[in-house]
């Protein structure tokens, strides 16, 4: 039986498992919204702008092990989904996003509502597919489903044409995929393992840093095991939070430029450094040539070759997929005779925490008159157990989240990494409440953070999604005059909010609920209201002291020991 090219591309989905599609409808694209409607296995979610179809598949796969799926027109509709595209894919996240494309005979002539979509899109996706053909729309996707979601994830792009979806051919979904010029790491090398194994056992100062490649590979077990079967510090990146349970004793903190003074010196001093799925990024190490003043050798796992040895030295290179590495590494060091120097440890633990005793932990002053952003998070923390979904959008608040909620569980931190987008936050509830309809989702985000896709609250309504929106009202760009007050004279151009709207009314326009808090001894009995309806979103406007700032902080350009702890405390 033949099937037009928009029936194939739905069957497609169907064949994948798909259980939700993102999208926004155009004229490139109903003949595929058509064969949607003609079905039910699909379900679809009608967002109101592009980037916020992309956040909420992007979510929708970080708090799972599933591809988010997002469906968009042509023309203005693709380039609205870029800004989503290249957040997933600089946090490497398995995606696949069907656009819709002039007929085939228009490309190139300026068509109506066309662009070079798979031009705009090269540099931030990992693979994309223009379709000239309706036989290999099948074949297309299934590869599309493969590349995003095997080795290191990302997002792939199909552009399919209108006049392609509406010609016919016959279906047959391929049963397996084999690209000859993509063959995704297995197992890494077994000599480089034991080699990595004799390090760690002989280290005087060792450090286990891991990053989001833990997360998204699900070897947060493995990293947990090795952990606690050598003894060592372990530091997660933001990315990587509950990738290793934040209570335990082991566990230093998140590191870097909002990192705990402990994290960072031992990330600084250690002799044997291990990174597991992170990339030693600018905000991680800061100063690459003062972090490398102190020698070390330096371990690195990932399953991306391109990320080892991009930024540092790194002496015993392992390229794999983690999970397979870790487990061959921790069978490597069970079954050797030798195990890390009692003493060097208990020198390297008392160095550590004495460390912490001069960081003084994460702190800050509270008030009894004004509201402050650390004290919101702790209290979410506490109302909550620590067993929430929590989603970010990007700036102070994005920090102090990462900061005072205590990440046990790997999946449950949602946060724009890598390019650091405001209005992520919303939209990518959408798709963790819609993955989990009877979990706890709390949105943790700003006043200016959550106007990027405010709009989104008309699709929370729709879709009767009770997520509660946590918003840390400082009247600023926050991070934004922070770095203004530290490096800018105090000249806060431009970053001001002057002209705020009144978001218990705005929230109760979308038909949610909307609370103003204006007090310290308000935060809990507010946030214990908004919990219990259980069926509402609940819009919290938490009006903060607009002079609070992130601390500790490694200015720009400074290394990891170089870290500000604070301005008075």
């Amino acid at each position: 039986m033949e099937m037009t090219g928009a029936e194939i591309t739905i069957r497609c989905l169907q064949e994948e498992g798909v259980e939700y599609l993102f999208g926004y409808p155009g004229g490139a694209v109903l003949h595929i919204y058509d064969a949607l409607f003609q079905q039910e296995k699909v379900k679809h979610i009608l967002v109101r702008h592009e980037q916020a179809a992309v956040h909420a598949a992007d979510g929708y796969a970080r708090c799972s092990d599933k591809v988010g799926v997002a469906l968009v027109t042509s023309g203005p509709g693709l380039t609205n989904a870029v800004t989503g595209i290249a957040t997933a894919y600089m946090d490497s996240i398995p995606m696949v996003v069907i656009s819709g494309q002039v007929p085939t005979y228009a490309i190139g002539e300026d068509a109506f509502q066309e662009v070079d979509s798979v031009g705009i899109t090269r540099p931030c996706v990992k693979h994309n597919f223009l379709i000239k053909d309706v036989k290999d729309i099948a074949s297309t996707i299934k590869k599309a489903f493969y590349l995003a979601k095997s080795g290191r994830p990302g997002p792939v792009l199909v552009d399919i044409p209108k006049d392609i979806s509406a010609q016919k051919t016959s279906f047959v979904y391929p049963a397996s995929v084999n690209i000859r010029s993509y063959q995704p790491p297995g197992r890494g090398d077994g000599q480089l393992i034991r080699q990595a194994a004799q390090l760690l056992l002989e280290a005087k100062r060792p450090m286990i840093y891991a990053g989001g490649g833990v997360v998204l590979s699900d070897s947060s077990a493995q990293l947990t095991d090795l952990v606690r079967l050598l003894g060592f510090p372990c530091t997660n990146t933001l990315m990587g939070l509950g990738g290793y349970p934040a209570n335990d004793k082991q566990f230093v903190g998140m590191l870097g430029m909002h990192g705990t003074y402990e994290a960072n010196m031992a990330m600084q001093h250690c002799d044997v450094l291990v990174a597991i799925g992170a990339r030693f990024d600018d905000r991680v190490i800061g100063n690459v040539e003062h972090f490398a003043q102190i020698p070390r050798k330096i371990i690195h796992i990932d399953i991306d070759p391109s990320s080892i040895a991009k930024r540092v030295k790194v002496d015993v290179p392992i390229v794999g997929d983690l999970k397979l590495v870790l487990d061959e590494l921790l069978t490597v060091l069970h079954a050797s005779r030798q195990k890390p120097d009692v003493a060097d440890m208990a020198t390297w633990w008392k160095q550590i925490e004495e460390w912490r005793v001069i960081g003084g932990g994460l702190r800050y002053k509270n008030s009894s008159e004004i509201i402050k952003p650390q004290f919101v998070i702790e209290t979410l923390h506490k109302l909550t157990g620590g067993d929430a979904f929590v989603t970010s959008d990007v700036g102070q608040h994005q920090m102090w989240a990462a900061q005072y909620y205590k990440f046990n569980h790997p999946r449950r931190w949602i946060n724009s990494g890598g390019l650091g987008t405001m209005g992520f936050g919303l939209p990518a509830a959408m798709g963790v409440q819609l993955k989990h309809p009877d979990a706890t989702v709390a949105c943790v985000t700003g006043e200016g953070s959550i106007q990027m896709n405010i709009q989104e609250l008309s699709t929370c309504r729709q879709y009767h999604l009770p997520i509660k929106v946590l918003s840390l009202n400082n009247r600023y760009l926050g991070m934004v005059r922070q770095w203004q007050e530290f490096f800018h004279g105090n000249r806060f151009s431009e970053s001001y909010m002057d002209a705020l709207p009144d978001f218990v009314k705005l929230a109760e326009a979308y038909g949610h609920i909307g609370m103003r808090i204006d007090h310290p001894s308000d935060v809990e009995p507010a946030m214990k209201e908004a919990f219990a309806r259980k069926k509402d979103l609940v819009f919290m406007d938490f009006r903060t002291d607009p002079s609070e700032n992130v601390f500790p902080m490694v200015p720009g350009g400074k290394g990891l020991s170089e870290v500000v702890l604070s301005e008075d405390l």
